[in-house]
């Protein structure tokens, strides 16, 4: 390294020119006195003593003055290298409390060119996910994110997917137990989509993932207005074209959702056991300015499409219809508007 390089990195520790030169000559002589020091630095006598003071106190030399005349000891590089080490890491907790405090939103779009790259953000945001996952990925890669996916239905995450290019026939739905909720299989190819938690979106075309020296490229997005777009895109073209090869058992219950569909899904396959359930929902008026309400009823009727047979009247329709003390109301999920109440989460038990 060249001094001039060692000069710059030194002033990032936030020495001077003038403190570096006199720092250097310090380090050339290993132990001197001010005056040697000063003429070495081109500096007078009487800034040695003062930036050696200085230099000190940063633990970058040692000051004898119980001496006449004064010696000034350059400390060794791996104890002022070890020292401002420890400073840093002293640092940390506060820089670290400091960044997570100012931190901003990931990108909200994002053009990924590789392949590997792809695999592994699904992997990872697999990863990240609390409430709900939408996927669809062609079956021989499946294998690829399986264990995520697993991890994320034992976490309690409601898991929707759809493997494309395999014929439904040739799938054994034991295959999805533990890696979904509700899986299905469609014979011909299809993007590669995926949603989570309702803040995160990836689409990849099908080629980016089935080759790896592809051209294609996928997009990213972190934006609230956009993941339900492809949910819904998700739910309405590609989920009712595929066949149903897998529905999880239902859930033991009592139990509370935080995702409607999740809910959803299980109302229906206890309602499908002929097991009445009642529904505890915490939901806010469709339209309307008042706080959340909690409404309590036994589950008249269910609207959906997430496992066959579908009894919703358009594909992307969730909806509970209970019956209550005053009568029928119809509750959706998240930007429901034919609905009367909007759910914000949903406790369902059976109804004894």
């Amino acid at each position: 390294m060249d001094d001039r390089t060692l000069s710059d990195l030194l002033r990032q520790f936030g020495l001077s020119e003038k403190e570096v030169d006199t720092y250097l000559a310090i380090l050339e002589q290993g132990e001197a006195k001010a005056s040697t020091i000063a003429d070495d630095a081109g500096v007078s006598k009487r800034y040695v003593y003062s930036t050696s003071e200085k230099l000190a106190e940063r633990g970058f030399v040692d000051v004898n003055d119980h001496v006449v005349p004064t010696m000034i000891r350059a400390n060794p590089p791996e104890q002022v290298i070890g020292t401002l080490s420890d400073r840093i890491e002293t640092m940390r907790p506060a820089l670290d409390e400091r960044f997570s405090a100012t931190t901003s939103d990931p990108d909200q779009f994002e053009v990924i060119k590789s392949r590997v790259t792809v695999i592994k953000r699904i992997e990872n945001c697999l990863a990240e996910a609390n409430e709900e996952i939408t996927l669809s990925i062609p079956y021989e890669h499946l294998p690829e994110v399986a264990n995520e996916l697993g991890a994320a239905v034992e976490r309690g995450v409601l898991v929707l997917l759809v493997v494309s290019g395999v014929n439904p026939d040739d799938i054994d739905e034991s295959e999805f137990e533990g890696i979904a909720s509700a899986a299905r299989a469609w014979r011909e190819p299809m993007p590669t989509t995926l949603t989570v938690d309702q803040r995160f979106g990836l689409v990849a075309p099908t080629e980016m993932i089935v080759r790896s020296n592809s051209d294609k490229q996928s997009i990213t997005f972190a934006q609230e207005q956009l993941v339900p777009v492809l949910v819904g895109s998700f739910l309405g073209n590609y989920w009712p074209m595929a066949n149903e090869v897998y529905a999880i058992a239902p859930a033991e219950l009592p139990r509370t959702f935080h995702d409607f569909r999740h809910a959803v899904l299980h109302a229906t396959l206890h309602r499908r056991g002929n097991y009445p359930v009642r529904a505890r929902v915490h939901a806010r008026q469709v339209g309307g300015e008042n706080g959340p309400v909690t409404i309590e009823g036994t589950i008249a009727a269910v609207r959906q499409g997430l496992v066959e047979p579908a009894s919703n009247a358009f594909p992307v329709e969730t909806a509970l219809v209970l019956e209550t003390e005053d009568g029928e109301v119809s509750i959706g999920g998240s930007g429901s508007f034919i609905e009367d109440f909007e759910a914000e989460d949903v406790t369902l038990e059976l109804d004894n």
